[in-house]
C-alpha cells in the first residue's frame, strides 16, 4: 500500500481509505490454521475433526471444511479410536476436555494459542497458592470457558467493573486476577482498578494477559478513527477481538460496522463519506481486506494509505505431533 502523504484536499468524488496496520491474522491464528492444514495432509484422506471453530472467522472455517476438516461442537460427535484425530482450537480447552479425549482414545493435536496457554499456567499457579481467581472475560466465550476449567473451584468470572461489587467474596480474601486475551485494554483496566480498590493485595500475573496482537490492533484502529468518518471492521460476529474494535471506534465517536466481507457493505454507510477507515480482527484472512478495498474502489476514485503504528514479527512453532509422522518420532 502507498505510504501516507501530507494532508491534501480530496478531489470531488474521491474516497480516501485509511488502512490500519497491524490488522488481520496474528501469530496464534496463523499457527492454528496451519495446524489444521498440516493435520489434513498427514491424515491422507482420514477425517480430521476440529472441536469448535479453529478460529472465529466464517471464511476460514468454510475453507477448511471444504478441504476436509470436520467441525464439531462436542467430542461425543467424534468416533472413538486411536486413528481418529481431533484438533483443539486456538481458544484453548479445559483439562476436562483433555481427559475426555484421552478416555475416548483420540489422537489430540492442540492448536491452543501459546498466549492462552500462558494464562492457563497462571491459573494453575494461583490456584495452587490457594488464591481465588477473578477472570475478566465474556461469559460463554470458548477461551473464558477453557481458562475457568483449569481451576473451576477457584475461579469466578466478571465482565465489567460493576460486577466486582457483586462478588460474593470476603474482603480479606486472597484474590488474583487474570484476563481473557482478546479484551479491550481500557475497559479491562477499569475492572482491574475496581478489583484493586476492593482487594488492595490483589495478585496480578507477571505480564499482561491481553495479547500483543489484540493491543496492537486496538492501537492501530484508534490511529485510523482519529481521521476517518466511518470504520469498517472486517471480522465475524463471534470474534471477540473484532467486536472490541467496533466498540473502540464507538468510544471515539466514529460509526463502525462489522462485516464478514465486501458483500456486507451497506451503500448507505458510505453516502457523503470521503474518508473510510478499514481494519480487520486477528482471525480475519488478509485477503478479505484486499477484497473490501477493491469493492470500495469500484464505487469511484480511491486513494489508499496505510497507517502503521507498529510492526509484528512474532511466530509460533507448530504443535509437536505435526513435526513427526502420525505423532511418532
Amino acid at each position: 500500500m502507498n505510504p501516507e502523504p501530507e494532508r491534501r484536499e480530496a478531489t470531488v468524488g474521491e474516497t480516501t481509505v485509511l488502512l490500519a496496520s497491524p490488522r488481520s491474522w496474528c501469530a496464534g491464528v496463523e499457527r492454528a490454521i496451519e495446524t489444521v492444514e498440516r493435520a489434513l495432509e498427514q491424515a491422507e484422506g482420514r477425517p480430521v475433526y476440529v472441536r469448535k471453530e479453529i478460529v472465529h472467522n466464517r471464511t476460514v472455517v468454510a475453507e477448511l471444511a471444504a478441504r476436509g476438516a470436520v467441525f464439531v461442537d462436542d467430542l461425543h460427535a467424534i468416533p472413538e479410536g486411536q486413528d481418529v484425530t481431533v484438533v483443539f482450537s486456538a481458544h484453548g480447552v479445559s483439562p476436562a476436555v483433555y481427559a475426555e479425549a484421552d478416555r475416548r482414545g483420540l489422537r489430540v493435536i492442540d492448536a491452543t494459542c501459546p498466549l492462552v496457554r500462558k494464562v492457563h499456567a497462571e491459573a494453575r499457579r494461583f490456584a495452587e497458592q490457594g488464591k481465588t481467581i477473578v477472570l475478566i472475560g465474556h461469559a460463554g466465550h470458548e477461551e473464558a470457558e477453557g481458562t475457568m476449567g483449569v481451576a473451576p473451584d477457584s475461579t469466578v468470572l466478571v465482565q465489567t467493573a460493576g460486577d466486582v461489587a457483586e462478588l460474593d467474596l470476603p474482603e480479606d480474601a486472597e484474590v488474583a486476577v487474570l484476563t481473557q486475551t482478546t479484551l479491550a485494554v481500557d475497559e479491562t483496566t477499569s475492572v482491574v482498578d475496581a478489583l484493586r480498590r476492593r482487594y488492595p493485595h490483589l495478585a496480578l500475573p507477571p505480564s499482561d494477559d491481553i495479547c500483543y496482537a489484540t493491543t496492537n490492533r486496538q492501537r492501530s484502529a484508534a490511529a485510523v478513527v482519529a481521521d476517518a468518518e466511518i470504520l469498517l471492521v472486517i471480522g465475524s460476529a463471534n470474534s471477540s477481538n473484532s467486536q472490541r474494535l467496533v466498540e473502540l471506534a464507538g468510544r471515539h465517536g466514529t460509526p463502525a460496522y462489522l462485516i464478514d466481507g465486501p458483500g456486507d457493505i451497506d451503500p448507505s454507510w458510505l453516502e457523503g463519506v470521503s474518508t473510510v477507515g478499514v481494519t480487520a480482527g486477528a482471525s480475519t484472512p488478509p485477503g478479505l481486506v484486499t477484497d473490501v478495498v477493491e469493492a470500495l474502489r469500484k464505487r469511484g476514485p480511491l486513494q489508499v494509505f496505510e497507517r502503521e503504528t507498529t510492526t509484528e514479527s512474532m511466530r509460533f512453532s507448530l504443535p509437536r505431533p505435526l513435526t513427526t509422522r502420525r505423532g511418532r518420532p
